[in-house]
């Protein structure tokens, strides 16, 4: 078991420096029991960086399983495949088997498997990124509603996995769709610019006020005009819980928080909004704290985007 969580290792390594081979940061790497997912701070500019990125992690799998075959071929180890088992086999052949078992499985054209990336590069060759992306997804729905439907009758298993690619070809369309919409877009024109401060004196009961008599939940925390850290509701609610009510604000306070400035772009911002632990971003202009960035109004600016674009829509087509 410990070896074959190994080769998924080295699956994702085989990801997170190719991508670095492009400028591309690697933020982490989580292992799950079907798999592992390197989280990558950005996708690739193109669509042909991409396709080498998703080839990479499978890539490993076959060099593995090659050198694994040379292996067998000069030990002189091999036995029928019909004869192994679980437990029961020369251990280099069953690795073998094992890594490409991961290759086909993680070459089928659905997301989020490698294979779903594969096919969004080959369609964004000749689509926009959104369209290609859209049709990856359905195609990767369509064969997650087949896996499901096999497994009612078979293996319990894949109506797992079925679900598993649903929801992962659901967000990933979900996510270009969001970063479409947020292009050429600042961030002052989606930032909160009614909110309250809290100074790192305030004890913790004063933030309880505040929330009560309002709708913030995170709060900057301001000394001299400079942001030195920021509150978040749960660690709040932690203090809380430890009756720390008179508790000074900095010593519960944030202080590993993001900054960004009014005129970045919110594309940028909110991929790192989600990247990091809070939810809430103070938003600076010449260093002077001018609104807070939040997923929720990120959430609402979008809806109320849809909403614009859908009333052009209608007057044109009235006016046709």
């Amino acid at each position: 078991t410990l070896i074959l969580f190994g080769c998924v290792v080295l699956h994702e390594y085989g990801h997170a420096l190719t991508a670095r081979r492009y400028g591309i940061k690697t933020r982490d790497i989580t292992l799950y029991p079907i798999g592992g997912v390197a989280r990558l701070e950005r996708m690739p500019d193109k669509p042909i960086q991409e396709f080498w990125v998703a080839l990479a992690g499978p890539a490993v799998n076959v060099a593995i399983a090659a050198v694994l075959f040379v292996w067998l071929l000069i030990s002189g180890t091999a036995q029928p495949v019909s004869s192994l088992s679980l437990t029961g086999g020369p251990l280099a052949e069953r690795l073998l088997i094992v890594n490409l078992s991961l290759v086909l499985f993680n070459l089928i054209p659905a997301f989020p498997m490698d294979g779903g990336r594969v096919l969004r590069s080959l369609l964004a060759l000749r689509l926009e990124y959104t369209r290609a992306t859209q049709i990856a997804a359905t195609i990767g729905q369509a064969m997650a509603f087949l896996f499901g439907f096999i497994g009612l009758f078979t293996n319990p298993f894949l109506v797992f996995i079925a679900f598993f690619v649903w929801i992962g070809a659901a967000q990933e369309a979900s996510m270009v769709q969001m970063k479409t919409a947020l292009g050429g877009i600042p961030v002052n024109r989606a930032m909160l610019t009614e909110f309250r401060t809290l100074s790192p004196a305030d004890p913790v009961s004063r933030a309880v006020d505040l929330i009560l008599t309002g709708s913030q939940t995170d709060f900057p925390v301001v000394e001299n005009q400079t942001v030195t850290g920021v509150l978040t509701r749960g660690d709040l609610m932690a203090a809380l819980s430890r009756q720390e009510r008179d508790l000074p604000v900095s010593e519960i306070m944030r202080r590993d928080f993001e900054i960004v400035d009014a005129n970045e772009m919110l594309e940028l911002a909110f991929a790192r909004l989600q990247s990091c632990s809070c939810q809430t971003m103070p938003v600076t202009w010449h260093g002077q704290l001018v609104g807070l960035l939040t997923t929720d109004n990120i959430g609402e600016f979008l809806m109320i985007q849809s909403a614009l674009r859908q009333s052009r829509k209608l007057e044109t087509a009235l006016r046709m």
